[in-house]
């Protein structure tokens, strides 16, 4: 179902899509849909799709609101808070974003790490 990694065993490396791909499996299995019915639906699905459909799962998880920002990407003056997930994996939320309330990082973070299936990082 996932795209395969880079590499093989320890040295395999996993990418941005292959984190789309488990998050979206991962809400798909939470509303209740199987494993062959999630691979039907993501086969030729394009990393935006796999995208949009996380972000539209997980808005009413981090608050209404969180697409609203004050300051543009480029202005260097901005503040981000960083929430470690598990090694290796970070969460940046630029402090002006709705998104930055310790409800939406925590959030977050859990939706993250339960997307990853493993319990050693709860």
């Amino acid at each position: 179902m996932l795209d395969h990694p880079e590499g093989t065993g320890t040295g395999a490396t996993y990418g941005y899509r292959h984190l789309l791909q488990l998050l979206s499996i991962k809400i798909r299995q939470r509303e209740g849909q199987s494993l062959d019915v999630i691979k039907s639906e993501m086969k030729d699905v394009t990393g935006d799709a796999l995208e949009k459909r996380i972000a539209q799962s997980l808005a009413p998880a981090l608050g209404a609101g969180a697409h609203a920002v004050a300051a543009s990407d480029d202005d260097t003056t901005l503040q981000w808070r960083r929430l470690a997930v598990a090694n290796g994996i970070e969460i940046h939320v630029r402090e002006d974003s709705p998104a930055a309330s310790d409800d939406a990082i925590v959030a977050m973070r859990e939706a993250v790490r339960s997307a990853l299936g493993r319990e050693d990082l709860r």
